[in-house]
């Protein structure tokens, strides 16, 4: 791919800022994860506002003091954490308060949670004992219609999701019963099985693999990261313009869903998600993890921008090719060819696209897995503005 230093209007800027989505946002993540402070916020553009507004039914004032609620609730999580010490049952933002909610189990230690902030809720069940339950459910073979399970704070529950039309399903009924034997389950119902965002090839999308279509994800030094299904290790990859970009260096699926693509043959990384025109390109500055109930959009070459809340953690979904653990569930909708696109809060990265339920007509669920997972997993670096 030709190098260039000057945008230009209409497709080619958007052929352009698709290259530089599959190599900028990369860089974004890496310093995040190196322990860099982000950089100051820059001022919330139009654009992200009106999609909030679209997509969770806000006024612009209303998303804008959102956002501003919710990195708030998100620098004060680790400390209100340390403050429950054994206590901590988990939390969550409350959309309705504009505050971080903390469950804890010792009505002794709210005070302490309080004092940096946070809401509290006492409850019966620690997060460890919590995890402990999701962790003995992992080990479970899962029938098809079973759809995911993760741990709730607000309910203080381990959440199994069914297919609704298979809960009277002998293997399901079994499996559950198993379930609400490692601990305390509550059963929710949804509406179809989860699959993954792949899709055939079609021209003009960001980045291609066989006669797979996939999105990037965020651009770390030497290339980006996306989705594990979309291509094993050694894999070749492939630009909007058909020219090679670089090879998967390391890929996982099922298991986890996640990977990471080298950058050469003339391609670059800037750490941009790509706003499709709907919203500015948004620059990157770092990878903090924002808390349950926050607001979430996506950047996906098929659907392109949608937002929606962050509805779950460390949720382990049973696609038809095996369990994949640790994702992040959402209420942002997704379709075929979105896989491994962006997951960003704010500027603070997310994570990568990995599948869902529904599409973008109708509605849906997307889970992502988180970045800095990713990050970790094969000492990649964030790019950041």
């Amino acid at each position: 791919m030709r190098r260039t230093t000057v945008l230009r209007t209409g497709l080619s800027t958007l052929l352009l800022l698709g290259a530089w989505a599959a190599t900028g946002a990369g860089q974004v993540a890496a310093a995040s994860s190196a322990g860099q402070a982000p950089a100051a916020t820059a001022e919330v553009s139009t654009g992200l506002v009106e999609a909030m507004q679209r997509d969770l039914g806000l006024t612009a004032t209303e998303a804008r003091e959102r956002m501003a609620a919710e990195k708030a609730a998100g620098r004060i999580e680790a400390e209100a954490r340390q403050a429950a010490g054994a206590a901590y049952g988990g939390s969550w933002f409350d959309a309705a308060s504009g505050n971080l909610t903390v469950a804890v189990t010792d009505a002794d230690r709210a005070a302490a949670v309080r004092a940096t902030g946070a809401d509290t809720r006492v409850v019966r069940h620690t997060e460890r004992r919590l995890d402990a339950a999701k962790a003995a459910i992992d080990a479970l073979p899962a029938p098809a219609g079973v759809s995911s399970w993760h741990v709730d704070p607000k309910s203080n529950r381990v959440v199994v999701s069914v297919v609704a039309s298979e809960r009277s399903d002998n293997d399901v009924r079994r499996f559950l019963d198993r379930a609400r034997a490692a601990g305390p389950v509550a059963v929710a119902e949804v509406a179809e099985a989860p699959r993954t965002f792949a899709a055939g090839t079609v021209g003009g999308d960001p980045y291609y693999t066989g006669n797979v279509r996939c999105s990037i994800g965020f651009s770390v030094h030497g290339g980006f990261v996306t989705a594990g299904h979309c291509g094993p290790q050694g894999q070749a990859v492939r630009g909007w313009d058909g020219s090679h970009i670089g090879h998967f260096q390391g890929s996982s699926f099922p298991g986890n869903d996640y990977a990471w693509v080298s950058v050469g043959s003339g391609w670059w990384t800037v750490p941009v998600v790509l706003g499709w025109g709907t919203v500015p390109d948004q620059l990157v500055r770092g990878s903090n993890e924002a808390p349950i109930g926050a607001s979430v959009c996506r950047s996906g070459s098929t659907t392109r921008w949608h937002c929606g809340n962050v509805l779950a953690k460390n949720e382990t979904v049973n696609y038809s090719q095996g369990a994949v653990h640790q994702m992040t569930k959402t209420s942002v909708c997704a379709e075929g060819g979105d896989s491994g696109g962006s997951f960003i809060s704010g500027d603070q990265a997310q994570g990568v696209t990995s599948g869902g339920w529904g599409n973008c007509s109708t509605g849906g669920q997307t889970w992502h897995q988180p970045i800095n997972e990713i990050l970790g997993r094969y000492g990649l670096t964030l790019h950041t503005a």
